[in-house]
């Protein structure tokens, strides 16, 4: 069942996204954008890790989940090191999954041939 709630709600929200994309003259960045806003300010009250304790990965590895990361870092940070914490919270909980997408991504563009389209 844990497996049926995650693709569901992930799918609900790669569906908003789409939605999003095909209803409205937004660009894809500020879609991606307003996600991971919107998984921060719902991370900072609190209403995203109850989505993510329903729908395990379902919830936690799209854009909102990076914007809830976000959040809890800093919200920890900020029990830890006061007002510091700010500056230094978010950065510290998203170090290890940027890490793993610019080496990813450099390891990508090694394999393939990247070209610009219409070239």
């Amino acid at each position: 069942m844990t497996f049926l709630w995650a693709f569901i709600i992930g799918g609900l929200i790669c569906v908003i996204g789409q939605l999003l994309i095909d209803l409205t003259k937004f660009t894809p960045a500020r879609i991606l954008v307003a996600f991971v806003v919107a998984g921060c300010i719902l991370g900072g009250l609190g209403l995203y890790d109850r989505l993510v304790d329903f729908a395990g990965a379902g919830a936690f590895v799209p854009l909102p989940g990076f914007g809830n990361l976000l959040a809890r870092g800093v919200k920890q940070a900020v029990d830890e090191r006061g007002f510091l914490g700010v500056l230094t919270g978010g950065l510290t909980a998203m170090a290890g999954g940027v890490t793993v997408a610019v080496v990813l991504g450099y390891l990508a563009a090694l394999v393939s041939s990247p070209k610009a389209k219409g070239l």
